[in-house]
């Protein structure tokens, strides 16, 4: 469902950079997979890539069969509101909204009726366990409650893609886990493709399959076997092998 060819990407300046070198991937649909690497290897400038944020120097991306950077303006934000999905470290609500406010956000900018934006919101809202904040503005909730939030907005449009910032980079371990185990389900229940930029292996050993980048190309791929532990420690032992600074991989935890 989503395919990328040969996907290069300079900044041009004083300096030019080359962020990532003919990068090839596919992900199938129902997917869900995992990018690490070192700070700077290129994860981030990938995923706007593929999230139509920023665009390829050289190369093409295929979302369901269509290159998104080849539509006009308006074709364009309508397909990113219709078939993708964002999940941010930083969560991105609105403070002036409330929770039900901001999940529905997605569907006001499509003009969707009051009655099936609310049935939709508390629909979803049940399934993520935030049914009780509702009403509640966004600074009055917890980290892993915002999250859940973040969440329940991304998915209220049912995209066909989910594409997570590092999602539990703000989060606390027992806040990480609830997270990730929830976009497992999203993930199984709706057959929602996800991929996720992670520097934290815990959060990474829940996905089907991890590719690592460094210095802007493909290093390697590893896929999850029946165990995640066992899956887990061929993370750490593949981040060992790649190298890098201590501080570009969040603490590990089990």
């Amino acid at each position: 469902m989503l395919k990328v060819s040969k996907v290069s990407k300079i900044y041009e300046g004083k300096i030019a950079y080359r962020a990532l070198t003919d990068i090839d991937l596919e992900i199938e649909k129902g997917e869900f997979v995992s990018i690490m690497g070192p700070s700077g290897s290129g994860k981030t400038t990938l995923l706007n890539i593929i999230s139509t944020n920023d665009i390829p120097t050289t190369g093409e991306i295929e979302i369901e069969g269509t290159n998104p950077h080849k539509l006009k303006k308006n074709a364009l934000a309508r397909f990113r509101r219709n078939e993708l999905g964002f999940i941010f470290q930083d969560f991105n609500l609105l403070h002036t909204l409330t929770v039900e406010e901001n999940i529905v956000l997605p569907l006001t900018l499509e003009g969707t009726s009051v009655s099936v934006m609310k049935e939709k919101a508390h629909k979803i809202a049940e399934s993520l366990g935030i049914a009780s904040i509702m009403n509640k503005r966004t600074y009055e909730i917890s980290g892993g409650q915002a999250q859940r939030v973040a969440i329940a907005r991304a998915m209220i449009h049912e995209p066909k893609l989910l594409l997570a910032d590092e999602p539990t980079g703000n989060l606390d371990s027992k806040a990480s886990k609830d997270v990730m185990k929830m976009l497992v389900s999203i993930n199984e229940r709706e057959e929602t493709s996800l991929l996720m930029v992670t520097h934290d292996p815990q959060a990474a050993s829940y996905s089907d399959r991890v590719i690592f980048i460094r210095d802007g190309k493909l290093h390697s791929e590893i896929y999850r076997g029946e165990s995640r532990q066992a899956f887990f420690q061929k993370i750490i032992d593949m981040l060992s092998l790649m190298g890098g600074e201590g501080h570009d991989l969040s603490s590990v935890r089990v």
